[in-house]
């Protein structure tokens, strides 16, 4: 099966930091891939650099054969390809609603565009409660319930999530991995960046472990879970 996204030797730099050092992964159609590693260890940078918005030093960036790595942000979301960033970012001051719309910004079809916002719906229902609210009142879950679900309004056919459990009580940590799951097996395709490493292992089909941001590690999920490869990156000290 030909891959849907695959980086080529990724190398990021912050000045005279490197923070991705000749990584190189790849994402099939789907999968739920997971991106592993300590604080530090280049995971965001890596999912930043794919979506556009931190220049590539060196590499390429591949999605469905076609170089991403020197198109801007929106173009890169309009050939499919959406972040959920860490932190959630939601706009406080505007609705739920209005947040979801954003999200599809570059729809025109308005039916296509009810439908997502139906299904958006659907996988969150406690969104249709709070639609005219502002995004900043509601709870930390609801806000990354929000967060994934304007992600999910543009119709990626990949979706990176940045640590989309940090921070949350774990009940709402329960019900995003069950959303990840229903998400794969309805056939989406995700890239995973989570500090959960055991539950991350137990939905992705395969996983990447970073560490001083170089793979340390890569192979089946299962594998990873009984490797003392992601020992070794966790105690490792990363790159910030």
């Amino acid at each position: 099966m030909p891959d849907l996204l695959a980086v080529e030797e990724l190398v990021v730099r912050y000045g005279p930091i490197t923070a991705v050092r000749g990584v190189s992964l790849r994402v099939q159609q789907g999968e739920i891939v997971a991106l592993l590693g300590a604080n530090g260890a280049g995971k965001s940078s890596l999912l930043n650099a794919v979506a556009g918005l931190v220049p590539v030093a060196g590499g390429r960036v591949l999605f469905r054969d076609e170089p991403l790595h020197r198109l801007p942000p929106e173009r890169i979301v309009a050939r499919g390809l959406g972040l959920t960033p860490e932190g959630r970012r939601v706009f406080p001051r505007l609705t739920v609603e209005v947040n979801l719309r954003l999200g599809a910004a570059m729809q025109r079809d308005r039916e296509k565009l009810r439908a997502t916002r139906d299904r958006v719906l659907e996988l969150f229902p406690v969104l249709s409660q709070r639609l005219s609210q502002d995004a900043g009142t509601l709870s930390g879950g609801e806000q990354q319930m929000l967060a994934i679900g304007r992600s999910l309004m543009a119709n990626p056919s990949l979706l990176m999530l940045d640590e989309p459990s940090l921070g949350l009580a774990p009940l709402i940590v329960e019900r995003i991995f069950e959303l990840m799951s229903r998400l794969r097996d309805e056939g989406a395709t995700l890239l995973l960046v989570e500090q959960n490493v055991d539950r991350a292992l137990r939905i992705a089909v395969r996983a990447y472990v970073l560490q001083s941001g170089a793979v340390e590690a890569e192979g089946p999920a299962d594998e990873l879970r009984r490797s003392a490869d992601i020992e070794r990156a966790y105690l490792g000290i990363g790159v910030s």
